[in-house]
């Protein structure tokens, strides 16, 4: 039964402000004990702060701009700290010495030069040819740019860039009444919208100090969410390696999942079935009951096409030993979700940062970090998520309350909010100014740290393996362009 006294969603007085030297050396201590870095990054305080944690642990704290605007970067130590150290250059001119790579995230040169004026990695060898993909793709899929550096068929090198769709919603989160954007989070990620809405909420209702009604309700979106998700790749995946029926019947199933959703809220996405507070909308007995019997349905359909598609020798040719990541890359790199879980990395927001208490939960991991790893952990997690679903709808009150009055913020406060979507940890973290406002908001949406891993997954891997291996991640593209 999900417990919902428990709630990891911690509200903060501001740290007190380091010197740079006791800022770094602390991160360098954290790291080697086993933190690994959520978020780093300046505000308009010219503060940088820095968020690491590992489970049921978590440390922030902060230091000024440095009066050079430089710094020894963290990355050729640790890893993990690559993107945010990129990220505080773009935005805000901070240089760390000795980076590896300052390339851009989602401004070339902090806006100097025009994204189509970007100069790619590039190669002077007669043996080196240069491939080109994007940003318009086919389709529905969204603007990102992917340069290979190639020798014959075999990457040598994959450079990914994203920024062409940059909405500057942080601005937007702090102008105005922060209790009332839900619909503007509900598109960072538009096939994100519960876990997105999910820590939104909770760190509202955490610098209100609010307790919030319904968490049975949110939690069931969530693993619906999840579950649409994966069916979502595993469909995609079988359709890279012509496996057609699977294709078709993921999609179909993933159809039923997302019209259950529809029956809950009037959206396929879970648009408007959150709001602080609790949730807009109730569940009677005949749509539990209802929703009971497809998810049931849901159940016995995914085991047996997922045991028929694992049964295709074909397509266990192609998925195996394909797009691999290590578990040391894997953990250097801090990845999380499916792209570290595949590589053993028993990371999960449910077991290390819980809003809710899910006794009896275990994180799936697997141990290849190959396509077929993260395909089948897809499953796993698919069919765990479902058995909470099952379990979420015995316990559910029909009658009631489903949502409570939400305080005013209180002002100069922090709030951390940390939730597991589909495609791992979201961060959102936001100071207060006043009742209503907040003075800064940050939104880590884990595909800013995991576009990493298909870059390094890919390398020395035939091209034509590459839409196969950007499908095994399933990255977001708007959930870094922020």
């Amino acid at each position: 039964m999900l417990k919902t006294d428990v709630n990891y969603s911690p509200v903060l007085e501001p740290p007190q402000i380091e010197s740079l030297d006791s800022f770094l050396d602390r991160i360098r201590r954290l790291v080697i004990q086993g933190f690994q870095p959520l978020a780093f990054f300046g505000t308009n305080e010219k503060l940088i702060y820095a968020l690491l944690g590992k489970p049921h642990e978590l440390e922030l704290f902060c230091t000024p701009f440095p009066e050079s605007l430089h710094y020894p970067s963290l990355t050729p130590e640790f890893p993990a700290f690559q993107i945010f150290e990129r990220e505080l250059y773009e935005e805000y001119g901070i240089v760390p010495s000795n980076h590896p790579w300052l390339k851009s995230v989602r401004h070339p040169l902090g806006g100097s030069i025009k994204i189509e004026d970007y100069s790619f990695l590039s190669s002077d060898s007669k043996l080196i040819h240069e491939v080109g993909v994007g940003p318009v793709h086919a389709g529905v899929i969204e603007p990102g740019h992917f340069r290979f550096l190639m020798q014959g068929e075999i990457v040598e090198h994959l450079e990914i860039q994203l920024g062409y769709q940059h909405r500057d919603l942080i601005n937007m989160l702090i102008s105005g009444s922060l209790a009332q954007k839900m619909p503007l989070v509900e598109t960072i990620a538009g096939d994100t919208v519960i876990g997105h809405g999910t820590a939104y909420c909770r760190l509202v209702e955490s610098l209100a100090e609010s307790s919030p009604q319904a968490n049975d309700i949110r939690s069931l979106l969530l693993e619906m969410e999840r579950v649409a998700m994966h069916l979502s790749t595993l469909s995609a995946l079988a359709g890279d390696v012509a496996y057609i029926m699977g294709q078709n019947l993921f999609a179909a199933l993933r159809t039923t999942v997302i019209n259950s959703t529809l029956s809950i809220c009037g959206s396929r996405f879970g648009k408007r079935a959150l709001c602080v507070g609790g949730v807009n909308y109730p569940l009677n007995k005949t749509l539990i009951d209802t929703l009971k019997a497809k998810m049931h349905k849901c159940a016995v359909q995914i085991r047996s096409t997922t045991e028929a598609m694992f049964a295709c020798t074909s397509l266990l040719s192609r998925f195996d030993d394909t797009g691999k990541i290590s578990n040391a890359d894997a953990l250097r790199f801090g990845f999380s979700g499916i792209s570290a879980k595949a590589s053993g990395v028993a990371v999960d927001a449910r077991a290390d940062f819980p809003i809710w208490g899910y006794p009896g939960f275990e994180v799936q991991t697997e141990s290849t970090g190959d396509v077929y790893a993260r395909a089948n952990l897809r499953y796993m997690e698919i069919m765990q998520s479902l058995q909470m679903i099952q379990e979420l709808l015995d316990q559910i009150d029909p009658s009631a309350p489903i949502q409570a009055p939400v305080n005013e913020l209180i002002p100069d406060r922090i709030a951390i909010s940390i939730v597991e979507g589909a495609r791992g940890r979201i961060v959102h973290i936001a100071k207060s100014k006043d009742a209503h406002s907040a003075l800064w908001y940050k939104v880590i949406d884990p595909s800013l740290m995991n576009w990493q891993a298909l870059s390094m997954a890919v390398a020395n891997e035939q091209i034509s393996d590459f839409p196969l291996c950007n499908k095994s991640f399933d990255l977001s593209y708007c959930g870094s362009d922020l």
